[in-house]
């Protein structure tokens, strides 16, 4: 009669687990050292043809803005609003996309699930 409940192979299972648990260790500080190199990144973007730049921060905050004196007009403040919230937006979306692709080349390897498991 087959034995009931238990890890098949027998006792390989728990030496698995702390290879897992290992890499998952190994896998968070790798993560946190991206993120905070990331954190101190900047990501510049332009909008009216160089008229508004906007450059943030990997942290989220926006560092520094740039604009040329002809995009200040007073009877057009919408469309200097306009080019700031652009060029805000490109910068973030930079910021974003690499932050996704270097923390999924570090996820990259668990195939939907820990391990392989499928949760």
């Amino acid at each position: 009669m087959a034995k009931r409940g238990g890890f098949p192979g027998g006792m390989g299972m728990p030496g698995n687990m702390n290879n897992l648990m290992k890499q998952a260790q190994k896998m968070q500080k790798q993560m946190e050292e991206s993120q905070k190199e990331l954190e101190t990144k900047e990501y510049t973007a332009t909008a009216g043809g160089g008229a508004v730049e906007i450059t943030v921060s990997g942290k989220k905050e926006i560092t520094k803005v740039k604009l040329d004196k002809d995009a200040v007009d007073p009877d057009d403040v919408e469309m200097l609003e306009d080019l700031i919230m652009a060029a805000a937006n490109e910068a973030f979306r930079k910021m974003e996309e690499e932050t996704s692709a270097v923390m999924s080349k570090l996820t990259g390897g668990l195939g939907g699930g820990l391990g392989g498991f499928p949760f």
